[in-house]
């Protein structure tokens, strides 16, 4: 595919000039200060008046545009890449760059402009370099500037309206698919990345408002919706001296995610400790952490705390004759009709095997929970069907026992329902029996 198919297939390139040879340059022999044209597409100079070639040390022009680069690093040639998109978006860039004339850095403001180069028409940019706005060469200068090229984190300054003064290469590639100009009315370039706008927009007044701040916020990148925490600083222009906010940006999706699926983790845990894992109703255990709050609200609201024992009669017989998987759906059946009764005055929890405890924290008159145990002995007895063509009826004991002293607690209450309950069993089954330390 030659060059020109490939300007065809940008069509954001076509308002270039293009500069087809060296004779349409000549002019910029006139300038005092540093021009250069860099042809990206070959990585190279193209063509330098007679202080760009000065500054590079050199004694001709064809020095600079035979130079080689070939020792670039693959994060020089992207910057360059992304300096011209930049000035294809914004027709000039001016940012800070590190040069090495004779071998030595140099950092200084550099001003860029996109354009096209030779009768391939090449992805070039023009460098215009004034020594006056030199940063100097100090380390300190020099690493800051590289530091901040070469971050993963993205760094932007913007003016109090929000538009962009200067941004590394990690900002410009995270929001390259936001428009720098014609923005939806009420939108900046700040608030743009938002994945709410109106959010962007007021963050930037309560950054102007306090100086800075941080703020964790759902942006649109070029990669999708991220999770990002904003640290956004007050500065001031090198240049002009005006104030700007420099916000600094860190992906913290990860972490996110991370903690959700712990949060999520946790959650299933407590599901596995606090409910049964066969009927899907609660467990002993989470009858257990409810003890205070079930005692405190019982004596509090000076109600008759109740606990229900139920054992299933005749259960063995559907294990060993029907086999686990109908005796679990047994369970399942019998559970379901018990939360159902109890619910909107008590809670039914599994204990285990045939063993189920219904509490109820609501009952003003103890003759309630009486009335609730009778009531179940018939729900319980009900058929259940387990296939189209096989019913199974299983009956229960029931015992019921009552808060009734402030020195109880709820594992009082449970063994006396217990006892109760054995006793029904051991006088014939399918019965209810209150405890009699309890009446």
């Amino acid at each position: 595919m030659s060059d020109d198919k490939s300007l065809n297939a940008n069509p954001s390139y076509e308002h270039l000039v293009h500069i087809k040879d060296h004779s349409e340059v000549a002019l910029y022999e006139l300038i005092p200060d540093v021009v250069w044209f860099f042809d990206l597409d070959k990585h190279g100079w193209w063509w330098g008046n007679s202080a760009a070639v000065k500054f590079w040390g050199l004694s001709h022009v064809d020095e600079l545009i035979n130079k080689d680069l070939s020792g670039d690093t693959q994060g020089a040639k992207d910057r360059t890449a992304q300096t011209f998109e930049l000035a294809v978006q914004n027709g000039l860039t001016i940012d800070p760059w590190t040069t090495y004339p004779n071998g030595k850095p140099k950092t200084l403001y550099m001003r860029h402009r996109a354009v096209l180069l030779g009768p391939e028409k090449h992805r070039g940019i023009i460098a215009f370099i004034n020594e006056e706005v030199n940063l100097g060469e100090t380390p300190e200068n020099l690493l800051l500037v590289e530091a901040m090229r070469y971050t993963s984190v993205a760094v932007t300054s913007f003016d109090y309206d929000g538009a962009p003064v200067v941004e590394n290469p990690e900002a410009t590639e995270a929001y390259k698919h936001i428009p720098r100009t014609n923005l939806p009315t009420g939108q900046s370039f700040f608030s743009a990345r938002f994945v709410s706008p109106k959010e962007g927009e007021a963050i930037l007044a309560q950054a102007i408002e306090h100086k800075g701040g941080e703020w964790t916020c759902h942006v649109n990148t070029a990669h999708g919706e991220r999770i990002h925490n904003l640290d956004i600083r007050m500065t001031r222009h090198p240049l002009s001296g005006d104030f700007l906010l420099l916000m600094s940006e860190y992906d913290v999706t990860p972490l996110h995610k991370a903690l959700e699926v712990a949060q999520n983790a946790q959650e299933e845990l407590r599901k596995l400790a606090h409910y049964d894992a066969v009927t899907g109703i609660p467990s002993l255990r989470y009858l257990m952490d409810q003890e205070q709050r079930l005692m405190a609200y019982s004596s509090k609201q000076q109600l008759s705390l109740a606990i229900l024992y139920i054992d299933l009669d005749g259960f063995k017989d559907v294990n060993d004759n029907c086999g686990h998987e109908t005796g679990n759906r047994v369970l399942t059946q019998i559970a379901q009709r018990l939360s159902q009764a109890s619910e909107g005055v008590g809670q039914a929890v599994r204990l285990g095997g045939d063993e189920f405890l219904i509490w109820l924290s609501d009952s003003k008159d103890r003759a309630i929970a009486t009335d609730m145990a009778e009531k179940l002995l018939g729900l319980i007895h009900q058929p259940i069907e387990v296939s189209k063509c096989c019913q199974i009826t299983v009956s229960a004991s029931i015992g019921v026992a009552f808060h009734h002293s402030e020195q109880q607690s709820l594992d009082d209450i449970i063994q006396a329902a217990d006892h109760a309950m054995y006793t029904i069993k051991h006088a014939g089954k399918c019965g209810v029996r209150v405890a009699p330390e309890s009446v």
